[in-house]
């Protein structure tokens, strides 16, 4: 059973010290992407244990407990993949997914075999929630990864890989559909779109790729593919450095509106 300290975020995962890799302790000033309470199973016993596991850049850790500092051992993920399971009928409770290694079901010089992790949350929500960030890491590198990730790093990859923009190419293709096609829609930014559609276009992106809208696309779903884009940000649009001087210039405006417009940071 979990304990009751699993709140959100919480959940389970497999693993098998034998089969992971030791040698990459996480660097404690790296900030974790998730961290929760999740379930492994070992490969030799088939037993599970719950462990508190960490997701950082390139890796998943896994520890005793969330007050332990030395990993027990980490599933590297770069070249990965990670596969929702569907529940199996006889035990419909088990939110099942797993990691795929590079080479999986190969050997390497130590004789080791790359079997798959196979993983289990403790509900639906919260393994869609780990599978979406771990497919995050897993992409970040090849252009993708760009739902909660800084948009300096965003910036600075789609520099190195196409034309030099202003904002990043979902935001761009985003608004030039819904000033193209929502105008006049009603609702718009208040109605919401297709939860599927947006989920769909939401991992494209992610996996690096460049959905294209056409005149089957819902404007109101690239509305809302764009707000979540927007809220997943690490830092809101307005950065924390510049939040007082925009709540300044808020409190100005009834007062002197071109005082207002020479008060804005011309550089955020």
């Amino acid at each position: 059973t979990f304990p009751a300290v699993l709140t959100r975020s919480k959940s389970m995962v497999l693993g098998e010290l034998s089969r992971v890799s030791r040698p990459c302790s996480p660097l404690d000033q790296e900030k974790a992407l998730k961290a929760g309470w999740l379930k492994r199973q070992r490969s030799i016993m088939k037993n599970w244990q719950l462990r508190w596991f960490v997701l950082r850049t390139e890796a998943l850790y896994f520890y005793k407990d969330q007050d332990e500092t030395k990993a027990q051992g980490c599933i590297p993920l770069q070249g990965s993949q990670v596969n929702e399971l569907p529940a199996h009928q006889d035990e419909p409770g088990r939110h099942l997914f797993e990691i795929v290694p590079g080479g999986a079901g190969e050997k390497d010089r130590t004789g080791i075999s790359h079997e798959s992790f196979l993983l289990m949350a403790n509900s639906q929500s919260d393994m869609e929630e780990w599978v979406r960030a771990i497919r995050r890491v897993i992409w970040a590198p090849l252009g993708g990864g760009v739902f909660g990730q800084h948009l300096e790093e965003t910036m600075l990859y789609e520099a190195q890989c196409g034309p030099q923009r202003l904002v990043p190419v979902l935001v761009e293709q985003c608004v030039c559909f819904i000033r193209e096609n929502g105008l006049k829609e009603e609702g718009l930014f208040r109605a919401p779109g297709q939860t599927n559609h947006v989920r769909e276009l939401q991992d494209a992106f992610d996996r690096g790729e460049k959905p294209v809208f056409d005149s089957t696309t819902d404007v109101h779903t690239v509305a809302s593919l764009l707000k979540l884009y927007i809220r997943e940000l690490p830092e809101p649009i307005i950065p924390f450095s510049k939040y007082t001087q925009f709540l300044s210039c808020a409190q100005l405006l009834n007062k002197d509106k071109e005082m207002v417009l020479r008060y804005l940071p011309i550089s955020l």
